[in-house]
């Protein structure tokens, strides 16, 4: 197969040609029988490790099924998304482990949903459980780390688990996070309102990365130290950031870019189970209690301002990072592909757009001010999952 256009980061119209599951070759000059153009961009397919579902398809729902599952993959590829980590979010043990057991079952099943999913990832329920770090986590399934439970959890998932989010203050956490570390899962910091020694004391203890920094947090905190400042300044954390408009102010978002540096950041889409849908109140679709999508993507608790997860994907995030940022479209780029794949220690495979590795790649058109990329094909492992 043949793919035509830009390599994102250069001007030069190339030919991409695949064979199998890898790219074969980059080619200068021009192609006749190809998908693309020259007005395309190639770049590495948009990597987001984390993805709560979509369509109204909630990877936590009593109801999931692995033929649902399989609807998400299909919802993904359409914004150019053709990597993730399926989400699990704050639940009831026997909730998460049906979540994560049909999850697996749907990789062993399905070879696109397998193609797709670079790992699962656990947001809680070792969570703060305070207002405001809490986020819209529900207070009666947030609970202290337990090592036992964790395992079912990983067994549940076939050893799928790649990244699981706490709040380090919890009690018995930093023990947790050295054993958790130790199997080779990222645990990142989240929905926490630890205070800066217990950063640092997770940090030391293994922790890797931020959820979604700046959110899951207290609206108002000390000005200084706090727990943003901390994982900020902190060069051995990843920063997961959430760049739709709503999470975070451009001015917050441009100021996390300038301090981390577009090395340590990953863009996440943080999108929730309702995005796709007609705007509206949703009740169980969310996961998260009655919530409201509105026209612009924003989804709050319903009757609230506060958020509940997003219901924009990395196809608006890319856009907004360009605009709210210092960063180029190649800088965004590579903070929602190349950075995923280096956390996960899988850029020897994915990530880029070389020869020998995956040909999992998004194509689409895009200029300056534009602010959703317009999405041409998305191609997983050599495979055409969407094309307009």
């Amino acid at each position: 197969m043949n793919l035509k256009g830009k390599l994102v980061g250069t001007s030069d119209v190339v030919t991409v040609q695949t064979e199998g599951e890898n790219i074969a070759g980059i080619h200068c000059g021009v192609s006749t029988d190809a998908i693309g153009g020259d007005d395309v961009w190639i770049a590495p397919a948009i990597f987001d490790v984390q993805v709560n579902g979509i369509g109204g398809i909630n990877y936590k729902a009593k109801n999931l099924t692995v033929e649902k599952i399989a609807e998400t993959t299909a919802w993904m590829h359409k914004t150019g998304t053709g990597l993730w980590c399926p989400t699990v979010t704050t639940s009831s043990a026997e909730d998460a482990i049906q979540g994560l057991t049909l999850l697996a079952k749907a990789c062993e099943e399905s070879e696109i949903a397998r193609a797709s999913f670079v790992g699962f990832h656990v947001e809680g329920p070792y969570i703060a459980s305070e207002d405001g770090p809490r986020g819209a986590h529900p207070l009666a399934h947030v609970r202290d780390p337990d090592w036992d439970e964790f395992q079912r959890y990983q067994e549940a998932a076939g050893g799928r688990i790649a990244i699981f989010t706490l709040a380090p203050e919890r009690k018995g956490a930093l023990a947790f996070i050295e054993k958790v570390a130790a199997t080779g899962v990222i645990v990142s910091i989240g929905h926490s309102g630890a205070s800066p020694e217990r950063i640092r004391d997770a940090v030391a203890a293994g922790a890797k990365m931020s959820t979604h920094l700046g959110n899951g947090a207290h609206a108002e905190l000390p000005r200084h130290p706090n727990y943003i400042w901390e994982q900020l300044a902190a060069d051995a954390l990843w920063a997961g950031i959430i760049p739709d408009g709503f999470h975070l102010p451009p001015s917050v978002l441009k100021s996390f870019y300038r301090a981390k540096g577009k090395e340590r950041i990953c863009l996440v889409s943080d999108v929730a189970s309702i995005a796709g849908l007609p705007p509206g109140i949703y009740g169980s679709e969310s996961g998260l209690g009655e919530s409201e999508l509105h026209a612009n993507g924003k989804i709050s608790l319903a009757g609230t301002p506060y958020l509940a997860g997003a219901g924009l994907l990395l196809d608006s995030g890319i856009p907004n990072a360009v605009r709210y940022t210092d960063a180029s479209l190649s800088d965004a780029i590579d903070m929602a592909s190349i950075n995923p794949a280096r956390l996960l220690g899988i850029d020897n495979r994915v990530g880029s757009v070389a020869v020998g590795k995956e040909a999992s790649l998004s194509l689409f058109r895009w200029k300056d001010g534009q602010e959703k990329l317009d999405i041409v094909a998305t191609v997983v492992r050599g495979q055409v999952v969407y094309r307009a």
